[in-house]
């Protein structure tokens, strides 16, 4: 059975650009409102306030926070908050859409830089750990719950891999595992975790890797759909997915692609 989204409220772990402002969209559309976590700089931080804006005028309640979200300091800070700001309701949707982390390769080439333990660890963590450490404070909190649906973007990198892109992929990989952990000890309170993989999208993080170019026109040329995935795709499978009632899609990692994986 499928329900509506309004008046739900939801999580968007890196809402101010790419795949998660797409879905901040696609959902206050829905009438859903919008928690967002962005780490921005001035110019960044105008563009959110706008968004914000944007998202109000369409009858929704819209709070956005310039903070990192991989830091503990701020989960502390802001989850009480979101308590007060919900009523304590759990959430419906958790989408976890960050994208920072170290594109150098292990090994220097050229005189260039080799990736560092710290570098390594920040990937890690920002990208596939504090997917865990979110869900955790957020269930200890009553925001996580029977109805609510986890997602983590995931890419191809969990698989395909570039000399600079080693500690993103290695992080993928980790991040689906989280998935698969979480989905397993969720399941008895009827909450969903899935990790959704994009096709090859244009975003700012994507613009970061050193071969993207390739990357880009390889996509176009192969995807069934003759052309490359959008935000607003995966945005649209994301709100499609979190209308159902059920839980028993869990655990998986569900290709938003076009068919792309098949042909590439």
């Amino acid at each position: 059975m499928t329900t509506s989204l309004e008046g739900t409220w939801n999580l968007i772990l890196g809402a101010s650009s790419g795949i998660g402002l797409a879905n901040a969209r696609a959902l206050a559309a829905e009438g859903a409102n919008i928690l967002g976590v962005h780490f921005d700089m001035a110019e960044g931080r105008e563009k959110a306030q706008v968004t914000v804006e944007e998202l109000r005028s369409a009858g929704v309640s819209a709070h956005f926070f310039n903070a990192n979200a991989a830091s503990a300091r701020t989960r502390t800070e802001l989850v009480p908050e979101f308590v007060e700001l919900t009523g304590g309701r759990p959430l419906r949707v958790l989408l976890h859409s960050l994208a920072f982390g170290t594109l150098v390769p292990y090994l220097p080439t050229d005189g260039g830089p080799a990736l560092t333990q710290r570098q390594m660890d920040m990937t890690l963590n920002v990208m596939a750990h504090s997917l865990v450490y979110w869900t955790q404070d957020l269930h200890a909190a009553g925001l996580i719950g029977e109805g609510s649906k986890i997602y983590a973007m995931t890419s191809a990198g969990d698989q395909k891999v570039t000399a600079n892109y080693g500690a993103v992929s290695a992080a993928k990989c980790a991040l689906e595992s989280h998935v698969r952990q979480l989905a397993l000890e969720l399941a008895p309170s009827g909450v969903a975790v899935n990790a959704l993989r994009a096709g090859v999208t244009l975003t700012p993080s994507l613009e970061k890797i050193p071969e993207h170019g390739p990357l880009v026109e390889l996509a176009a040329r192969n995807n069934p759909h003759g052309r490359l995935t959008t935000a607003e795709d995966v945005a649209d499978a994301l709100v499609t997915l979190s209308r159902s009632t059920s839980s028993w899609l869990t655990g998986n990692i569900i290709g938003v692609d076009g068919g792309e994986a098949l042909t590439t």
